[in-house]
């Protein structure tokens, strides 16, 4: 029994130990900055529920004909647009991009830009004003 304990103790002090290498080693996603000042839900809410909440606005807006924009992918794509290296917000395509970021760590695909653009509209807020 005191092996076992001993086993066990061990591992528990290699994970603790490696926990902070693991977070540093690019192991978790980078979630870049947001262009606005808050956003429409509480940051936790809506890294648990945002398929939820876009699925809702959807529905609301395709098979009940309501427009609103406190939950549109287009304010979403507004707020957390990432400039690429020429100064303009990069598509679905590149690594940085914020959708990108998260659902490569999570192993899914979102297909909201099948249908949709991934990058934001000409109501954009401008970068520079926000920071």
């Amino acid at each position: 029994m005191t092996g076992l304990r001993l086993f066990l103790a061990m591992i528990v002090l290699a994970l603790i130990g490696a926990l902070p290498v693991m977070a540093g080693d690019g192991l978790l996603p980078t979630i870049p900055k947001a262009r606005g000042e808050k956003c429409v839900e509480d940051a936790a809410f809506m890294r648990r529920n945002h398929m939820q909440v876009l699925k809702h606005h959807r529905d609301e807006t395709m098979h009940q004909g309501i427009r609103t924009t406190a939950h549109s992918l287009n304010g979403c794509l507004n707020c957390h647009a990432v400039d690429g290296a020429d100064g303009k917000p990069v598509t679905v395509a590149n690594e940085k991009h914020f959708c990108k970021s998260c659902h490569t760590y999570a192993a899914v695909s979102p297909d909201c830009f099948q249908c949709h653009s991934s990058t934001p509209g000409p109501d954009m807020p401008d970068q520079k004003a926000s920071r």
